[in-house]
């Protein structure tokens, strides 16, 4: 070959690669629901973050740490649901259910204490 191969040319011997081709249209649950990683993505969690860090004064409220960081600093602020909601929609989106923590709590305590399954 060439050092014009792979330059936008269609491929002769079959489908595209995948890099070019397009992405296989989603198949939403029934109902509608969508899984919890894609509400991460809604300006809905946006809002709600920002309310759940204003209520708590942007301070740890399991370390007492001020979340005063910018990712991936430790005292970064990050939104921790206090009851594991496992893709319920009731759970995930109840305030009362959230926290404001610090990163390096919820990465290291918080995560260990689900894996462990002691919460």
């Amino acid at each position: 070959m060439g050092k014009l191969a792979g330059r936008g040319l269609p491929n002769r011997l079959g489908r595209p690669p995948a890099r070019l081709r397009s992405p296989a249209p989603s198949v939403e649950p029934e109902g509608g629901a969508r899984r919890s990683r894609d509400w991460l993505n809604t300006s809905r969690w946006q809002r709600l973050r920002l309310k759940v860090l204003e209520r708590d004064g942007y301070v740890c409220q399991q370390t007492g740490v001020a979340l005063i960081g910018k990712h991936p600093a430790p005292d970064s602020p990050v939104v921790d649901h206090k009851v594991p909601h496992r893709g319920d929609p009731a759970l995930f989106w109840d305030e009362a259910n959230l926290q404001a923590v610090s990163k390096l709590w919820h990465d290291r305590v918080k995560q260990g204490l689900e894996k462990r399954g002691e919460v």
